[in-house]
């Protein structure tokens, strides 16, 4: 597997921007510039940026040259607790559109990021992995509901999701990882954890160790990573406006702060949605009392792809320059990425995926098993085999490489994975703790909705 970049990777920078070079970047470029020369203007009621019309034509012109209607500019965003990536591509996305390249690239400028040395170099147009960290630091976090550094200290992988891209066919997968999977451990955190424990503990020393550890545990390589924390969840989904999601019964999780008193299609707040991502102990009120979902983490995990979906449908549906520029100047203080995510790389992905529909999202769990050989860790789950190795196959083929360190079965030993082949039959979902499929959602779990 090849480990990372150089300490000195200036060289391979410019190679990787002359490679994501995008279509009339020189034009985006000198219409940053007349933007900049015009920015004491006011902007007149009607007009949401400086010389809109021009730059609407300018977006019209390069969707005509790809062979692309200019309907769903905007394309995808990120999740907090759940997601992100789109968070930051929704964004570029939309500025790509909406101001020009000089104002992007300040824009992205902001964007806090990290250095992560063993993520692997995209080949040029080929599929992609993205990991998706939802984090629960409260550093820098405003709000007390969700305690003080003090309180809860360190940070968790509390949303693990692996993102794959494809851009010849723009298909996107996401392979969720219950942060409850016992894995490997690995480097230094053997000492700090054991040589089993959960996967979200190898989150709090950074992102690199995370990829280190899925990598050596799935044999998954990483391409790029994208961190959410709670206030850039609650900063993009506020910045578009809130998201739809629609309620079959009342809800509440007192862990969360949820609480829906409504039923039907529901426009939800940026604290909202986060309560709804967060919810592990879920509640719906029917026949006149409250049930609990009993799936936990894995309800949890249903309910934050659907809410992908609806910030997705979201984030399509707002494409006015205000409030692209609302939400890129929200999400700076709250999603970091890695460094080696070029301004270029991002603007491809917005121009290839900007159309993609949210129905279209392949979302899956990495299939486990409920064990009780860890001791002291509690209620855990183990890596279910041969069902987890189809699925990774499945989703990643001939990129994933050979495990170093692969996580303990049910019984607590470690167990290479199997041999399989690719199939496009979904695997079976044997263990009580398994979810359910994408066609057997609980219905007492809300879904993205329209308003009438």
């Amino acid at each position: 597997m090849a480990n990372g970049r150089p300490t000195d990777d200036g060289s391979r920078r410019s190679s990787r921007g002359r490679r994501n070079k995008v279509a009339n970047a020189g034009g985006l470029e000198a219409l940053g510039k007349q933007l900049g020369g015009g920015a004491g203007s006011s902007g007149r009621a009607g007009s949401g940026l400086a010389n809109e019309s021009g730059l609407r034509n300018l977006g019209a012109r390069i969707d005509q040259q790809k062979g692309r209607t200019r309907r769903g500019r905007r394309r995808w965003s990120a999740q907090r607790k759940i997601v992100t990536v789109l968070t930051a591509l929704v964004v570029l996305a939309g500025l790509a559109v909406a101001g020009g390249y000089g104002y992007l690239r300040y824009r992205y400028d902001q964007i806090h990021k990290v250095h992560v040395a063993d993520e692997v170099a995209v080949q040029n147009g080929g599929p992609f992995t993205i990991l998706v960290i939802g984090s629960d630091s409260r550093v820098g976090e405003n709000s007390a509901q969700f305690g003080s550094t003090a309180q809860v200290q360190g940070q968790r992988s509390d949303v693990i999701q692996l993102w794959r891209a494809t851009p010849a066919t723009k298909q996107l997968q996401i392979i969720s990882v219950p942060r409850d999977t016992v894995v490997s451990m690995v480097g230094n955190d053997v000492q700090r954890f054991g040589t089993y424990n959960r996967i979200n503990s190898a989150f709090n020393s950074g992102a690199n160790q995370l990829v280190q550890t899925i990598t050596a545990n799935l044999g998954v390589p990483i391409n790029h990573v994208v961190e959410v924390d709670f206030a850039g969840f609650q900063g993009a989904v506020d910045a578009l406006g809130g998201v739809y999601m629609n309620f079959n019964y009342p809800a509440k999780d007192s862990y969360s702060g949820l609480n829906i008193t409504a039923t039907g299609c529901q426009l939800l707040n940026g604290n909202q949605a986060l309560a709804v991502a967060r919810a592990r102990h879920f509640e719906y009120y029917s026949s006149g009392y409250w049930h609990y979902d009993p799936t936990s983490d894995f309800g949890r995990i249903q309910r934050q792809d659907a809410f992908i979906r609806s910030l997705i449908a979201a984030a399509k549906s707002k494409v006015n320059p205000l409030t692209v520029n609302a939400f890129i100047g929200s999400i700076h203080n709250g999603v970091s990425i890695d460094d080696g995510f070029g301004l270029n790389e991002l603007i491809g992905l917005a121009e290839t995926y900007h159309s993609f529909n949210p129905n279209g999202l392949v979302a899956q769990t990495l299939p486990t098993q409920s064990s009780s050989a860890f001791g002291g860790l509690g209620d855990v789950l183990a890596v279910d085999q041969p069902a987890a190795q189809q699925t990774l196959v499945n989703i990643f083929g001939s990129s994933l490489v050979s495990p170093t360190n692969p996580p303990p079965n049910v019984d607590g030993v470690p167990e290479p994975p199997p041999a399989v082949t690719p199939t496009t039959v979904a695997p079976s979902t044997t263990g009580t703790t398994q979810p359910a499929s994408a066609t057997q959602q609980a219905t007492y779990n809300p879904t993205p909705c329209t308003p009438a």
